[in-house]
């Protein structure tokens, strides 16, 4: 049990991934590049969580935790980031055992295993990994008997171009240009009161964004949101509403959709964007080009297109990604959304993580890809099930321990249906897929009706 295990950010699953490496007796490493945990949710420590605290708090973290004599929040409530960071993530690193194992302002450079470039194999599985990372003193090399990269997607946003490329003059008009899901209402709001501002997604983190900018113009005369959708149905970015388990999630479409409905949020549908220009001090984001081309003319823009995973620093490990998602190969299938949009992902751990270089694991959001749709209880699960392998407790890292909430709505090879009509619908298949998993389990058990309701 004497390994060092090195983890590679320190945000929530990060440090959940430590507290269980402490708990099974072995020694946890943290690499985090920031210069304090949780850097990247306070980017969005104005926003408020989906999921109430009963769903964002680590077991083996609380349990790290409860000789601090900290106080656990109310379950049921639900914490914005900077809670979760002042309540939570704070107090786990700074007043528990995990401060000795956080080495902060140590960004990762390079992954590799000691004495073997990737084209060696034979011996490679008892060769240690060796971790290159720099902090203010210069380059430190860290050698771990495994490693777990739980490293996020939230510096690395997906540009504006619908073909995965920057649109042309995205990188010319980066100072109009934001990404995410910025504090309008907050710490940026002198940027867009009164400001015609374009939010390009369909995701939560657009839907989010435009709801702070119709606030906002009740505040601030003069404030315009723009919806720039790809797509050409703006109600497939409604979600579930009342049949979504997560009923925060399901108020956000709901209140959406209101706002769409009555005319207080202006909607550009196939929308692709293909050029950025800045003109008179002001934005013009355009849709195709020549005389076919839509214009829209803005003075902000937010871009909330999702993530991308970061793996330049992983190419001398042998990876099993997906070639689409970019997602561990056993993980994609499950969460590929050209197939489906369903909020309940069964849960998986180390065996569908792992990859061709025994020992290493993605985790957290990073192992999603390019997969959006991502909770921070799924991460859990994953770590739990990841330091469980590492240990040798392959029964426990077999065991499924997590119960994830439905959207209320399953879309499946393009056909969307709600979960009160039947959801997937059918016999039970052999083996249940990833959209309405506990639908077509409850059936192969006997059970009568929709699992999905």
């Amino acid at each position: 049990m004497d390994k060092t295990v090195a983890i590679i950010g320190a945000g929530p699953v990060g440090l959940a991934a430590a507290a269980h490496v402490l708990e099974r007796g072995m020694s946890p490493v943290v690499l985090e590049a920031a210069p304090e945990a949780g850097h990247a949710v306070r980017q969005w420590q104005h926003v408020q969580l989906f999921s109430p605290w009963e769903y964002n708090v680590d077991k083996a973290a609380a349990r790290l935790l409860a000789p601090t004599g900290w106080n656990s929040p109310d379950p049921s409530s639900y914490p914005t980031g900077g809670e979760l960071i002042d309540r939570y993530l704070a107090p786990l690193a700074t007043r528990t055992p995990l401060r000795e194992t956080i080495r902060t302002s140590s960004r990762v450079t390079a992954i590799s295993r000691a004495g073997f470039d990737k084209a060696k194999t034979k011996g490679r599985g008892q060769a240690p990994f060796e971790i290159r990372y720099r902090n203010g003193k210069g380059d430190e090399v860290l050698r771990a008997d495994a490693v777990i990269d739980v490293s996020g997607t939230w510096f690395s946003p997906n540009p504006a171009g619908s073909n995965g490329l920057p649109a042309f003059g995205e990188r010319e008009c980066a100072g109009r240009i934001a990404y995410g899901m910025p504090a309008v209402r907050g710490t940026a709001r002198a940027r867009y009161a009164g400001k015609t501002v374009a939010v390009l997604g369909a995701g939560h983190s657009a839907l989010g964004t435009l709801i702070d900018l119709v606030r906002l113009a009740e505040e601030a005369p003069g404030t315009r949101p723009v919806w720039l959708l790809r797509g050409d149905d703006p109600a497939k970015a409604f979600g579930g509403g009342r049949n979504d388990k997560l009923a925060a999630r399901g108020e956000l479409g709901s209140a959406f959709a209101a706002l769409v409905t009555t005319g207080k949020i202006a909607v550009e549908t196939g929308f692709a964007v293909t050029h950025i220009s800045e003109r008179e001090g002001r934005l013009r984001i355009s849709a195709g080009a020549g005389s076919a081309a839509r214009n829209v003319v803005a003075d902000e823009l937010v871009v909330s297109t999702g993530f991308r995973p970061d793996l330049s620093f992983l190419s001398e490990l042998r990876l099993r990604l997906d070639p689409a998602i970019e997602a561990p190969l056993a993980l994609a299938p499950l969460i590929d959304p050209n197939e489906h949009s369903c909020g309940t992902v069964r849960p998986h751990g180390a065996r569908e993580l792992a990859h061709d270089e025994p020992g290493f694991y993605l985790a957290g959001m990073k192992s999603y890809g390019r997969a959006p749709t991502f909770l921070m209880m799924t991460g859990y699960e994953q770590v739990r099930s990841i330091v469980a392998d590492i240990a040798g407790d392959k029964e426990a890292a077999a065991r499924v321990e997590l119960v994830l909430p439905e959207t209320g709505v399953c879309t499946r090879a393009g056909v969307e249906s709600a979960s009160a009509a039947g959801c997937c619908g059918g016999p039970p298949k052999a083996e249940p897929s990833a959209c309405c998993a506990a639908d077509e389990s409850a059936k192969k058990a006997g059970g009568v009706g929709c699992g999905c309701s």
